[in-house]
């Protein structure tokens, strides 16, 4: 909401709930509305007729879907649900024309897909995918022994073999959009694009060490947490499920095959030590709260600092967070609003280029888009030596019918093409807001 609300859209919203309408409508520009927002008449009322895009994010998948149908005959003109429970997972893209959904959205599934990236590849802090998942947006730290500690980053360009590029780097609070003079120090967080493929052997050129993760400990039994297991042992890891709610881990036992679900409280430091977390490859805290998820992973890092830890954490507005010593962030939340701009942006700009792809990076402060050419404007045909191109703005990579082309001064956007954009501007929609 806060992102749509400063790229100027008029917003409409629609609780049960005055306590949560008055907080929201106290810090955001937003028309506030008390009523059921599954209801005609509400719908009718809060102007749907006039609406662009209708969202439901309630907490129930069914209120989510019938929402989106009623305002669809109310007369909105596209409608996106957030849809949770994985028993509707393979109904919901089989629905969508007879609901009239344009987007369903599972962030806890999404979620899980990031998070398996991550203990994939446990010598990232992150993963952005992009090119359906043919190119990767990758995020390391850089120690004092790393082969681009203090090399400028047209030097780190000659040692890597494999055609990649750094988009990013974070150093302290500050992100920067790096160009060849700028140079790598030990503690910066950088990000690479890579192809998929060539992703181990970029973590072997770094000298990050990416042994494969082979016992995982989840701690919570969430959704996030069904499907992420799911995912893992469908690979051959061993997985195992800490959850307190005994109701909850019977459903889990019943629904997942070769996962070990076990009844206990995972902020209870001997039963962590009993099931054996000093000697697990990864730990995923997946609490009910973002103090215990933070409290355990700390804790996790004293007794195996050689464990990937992926830490979930809703609340994203203290930065506090960013200080503490916490090997990777995710923010469910976060990814499901990544979701919903990328989708406004692309529908806002359907005669051109759409976003095919959208990540906020760097703690917010810049954009990673891929967009496709789909007509001719001015940045089509010409050397990229030649564009005018906006300041803190890098073309990452062009992918070409599968040929992925990291490119240099002299290649083209050609139609047809997609292109990652890597910038500091906000609220770019078009391929042609690439330029001045």
């Amino acid at each position: 909401m806060r992102t749509l609300n400063k790229e100027g859209h008029s917003i409409t919203v629609i609780d049960t709930d005055i306590n949560a309408l008055q907080s929201v409508a106290g810090t955001q520009n937003v028309m506030a509305i008390v009523g059921n927002g599954a209801t005609f008449d509400t719908l009718v009322d809060a102007g749907v007729k006039d609406s662009d895009l209708m969202i439901a994010v309630t907490a129930s998948d069914e209120l989510n879907l019938y929402a989106c149908l009623i305002a669809k005959n109310a007369g909105a003109d596209r409608t996106i649900a957030r849809v949770r429970n994985p028993q509707y997972t393979n109904d919901v893209p089989k629905l969508k024309d007879e609901l009239g959904l344009s987007m369903a959205i599972n962030p806890e599934q999404t979620c899980a897909r990031e998070l398996s990236r991550l203990i994939k590849f446990p010598g990232a802090v992150e993963i952005d995918s992009f090119a359906k998942g043919v190119v990767d947006l990758i995020k390391v730290k850089i120690n004092s022994s790393s082969a681009l500690a203090d090399k400028k980053v047209v030097e780190c360009a000659g040692l890597f073999k494999n055609g990649l590029r750094i988009c990013t780097v974070e150093r302290g609070n500050e992100g920067f959009i790096p160009n060849g003079d700028f140079e790598i120090k030990a503690g910066d967080i950088i990000s690479i694009i890579s192809e998929s493929k060539a992703a181990a052997r970029l973590f072997k050129q770094l000298g990050v060490i990416n042994a494969k993760s082979r016992n995982v400990l989840i701690l919570g039994g969430s959704k996030i947490a069904y499907y992420l297991a799911k995912n893992l042992s469908c690979t051959g890891m061993k997985v195992k499920i800490i959850e307190a709610d005994k109701n909850r881990c019977e459903h889990l036992s019943e629904n997942l095959d070769n996962v070990v679900i076990i009844h206990g409280n995972g902020m209870n430091q001997e039963l962590l030590l009993s099931e054996g977390i000093e000697h697990a490859d990864a730990v995923v805290a997946l609490m009910d709260t973002d103090e215990e998820n933070i409290i355990v992973s700390l804790f996790v890092k004293d007794v195996n600092p050689d464990a990937k830890i992926i830490t979930e954490i809703d609340n994203i507005s203290f930065s506090i967070i960013d200080s503490l010593p916490l090997d990777s962030v995710i923010h469910p939340k976060h990814l499901t609003g990544q979701y919903i701009i990328r989708y406004v942006r692309a529908m806002q700009n359907s005669f051109g280029s759409n976003i095919e792809t959208l990540y906020s990076i760097c703690n917010g402060q810049a954009e990673a888009l891929e967009f496709k050419a789909r007509e001719d404007n001015l940045a089509i045909g010409v050397p990229l030596s030649m564009l005018n191109l906006k300041s803190d703005l890098q073309i990452a990579c062009i992918n070409r019918n599968g040929k992925i082309i990291i490119p240099s001064g002299k290649d083209s956007i050609e139609l047809g093409d997609t292109v990652i954009v890597v910038t500091k501007h906000k609220g770019l929609f078009d391929l042609k807001d690439i330029l001045k």
